[in-house]
């Protein structure tokens, strides 16, 4: 049963047994003034009891069960951080409004009963804000007194091996299903560990069952790339069961947990980065990795290149790099599936990757 039905059923019964006092108090009063029209005590006590249950069973979970899940929602989307500076800065501030309360009540009436009043919601109120506001620099206190303070400020920033433990890097569906995640991971330029969640978990099984034998195949793949990672013992790789209540799209619980756990969202999904961008979530993205990492190539450089295919452009051939950079050629339909060296003229840096303009040797 769920917390609504079994709020409705304690409620309808708490109301049901107000209205029957009530009516009989009622009843009874009526009673001690008799008018034509007059009902028995027995009759207004069952009558406003059924309104009593009535009332309860509609009105009991907006007030018990919907505020509760309401704020749990709300405490949810707090981070532990923000949650931990709150509580300290309304300690501090109530504790500063309970050393002013004394001299503030010393003042003539009705200042003296009104001003301590306002400085316990006024001094609560700062205190919680400025210590939300200061929290990075307050942990960073924290963190100094826990090195023990008085080691150099080299020494008390964290080893490799540290700072690769304590940071954590989200997974969206898309990297895994990229697969590219598990090489990257294993040269060793992700430091930290991967964090999966189960909704995502349960998005990669659901591509997986799915009817359409791409997306099925696409989601096996997943699966056997997070069992490569799994395996890797270099690679520390976390499934975990947070999720995000009151929210049904997995981006958007990605990026609601990445704000809360103040981490990156690992993706290649284009549209998950523009929003997580807008909400101020870091993002690592493969395909711009991919990108950064192709050959620079400057124009009057020599390369070699085996022609393929016939460019959009009259006499012009394609060919590909090694990590897929396309080379368009020109007067190079006559070298179709020949290698030859050719000449770079261009570099176009395009949405979709780098592009490279070149001409054969023999024209130069």
């Amino acid at each position: 049963m769920s917390a609504d039905f079994i709020a409705r059923l304690v409620g309808m019964i708490a109301f049901s047994v107000l209205g029957v006092y009530w009516g009989s108090y009622l009843g009874q009063m009526a009673t001690k003034s008799p008018s034509m029209v007059s009902f028995t005590v027995e009759q207004y006590a069952f009558t406003i009891g059924m309104v009593g249950a009535l009332a309860g069973l509609i009105l009991t979970p907006l007030i018990t069960t919907r505020p509760i899940k309401a704020l749990r929602a709300k405490m949810a989307r707090v981070s532990a951080k923000s949650l931990f500076s709150s509580l300290l800065g309304l300690t501090v501030g109530l504790g500063v409004a309970a050393l002013l309360a004394f001299p503030l009540s010393l003042l003539p009436t009705p200042l003296g009963q009104i001003l301590p009043f306002l400085g316990v919601i006024l001094m609560g109120y700062l205190g919680v804000a400025v210590f939300v506001m200061r929290q990075d620099d307050l942990f960073a206190i924290f963190q100094s007194f826990g090195r023990g303070g008085g080691q150099p400020a080299e020494s008390s920033q964290p080893s490799g091996a540290n700072w690769a433990e304590s940071r954590t890097i989200l997974l969206d569906t898309s990297v895994i299903i990229d697969g590219r995640i598990a090489d990257v991971a294993r040269t060793g330029f992700l430091p930290g560990s991967l964090l999966i969640p189960r909704f995502v978990l349960n998005e990669l099984q659901y591509i997986a069952d799915s009817p359409d034998s791409l997306r099925r195949q696409r989601g096996r793949r997943g699966m056997e790339v997070l069992a490569a990672l799994q395996k890797e013992p270099a690679i520390p790789v976390r499934i975990t069961d947070i999720d995000v209540e009151g929210v049904r799209e997995v981006d958007d619980k990605l990026v609601i947990l990445a704000r809360q756990m103040r981490c990156p969202i690992l993706t290649n999904d284009f549209n998950l980065n523009r929003i997580a961008e807008l909400q101020g979530v870091s993002i690592l993205n493969i395909n711009e990795l991919a990108n950064a990492v192709k050959s620079v190539l400057l124009p009057g450089e020599m390369l070699c290149v085996r022609v393929i295919q016939e460019g959009k452009e009259s006499g012009q051939g394609v060919g590909y790099l090694d990590d897929g950079t396309m080379v368009v050629i020109e007067n190079g339909r006559e070298y179709i599936d020949q290698e030859t060296n050719v000449l770079v003229t261009k570099v176009l840096q395009t949405a979709a990757g780098r592009m490279i303009f070149a001409r054969p040797d023999r024209d130069y």
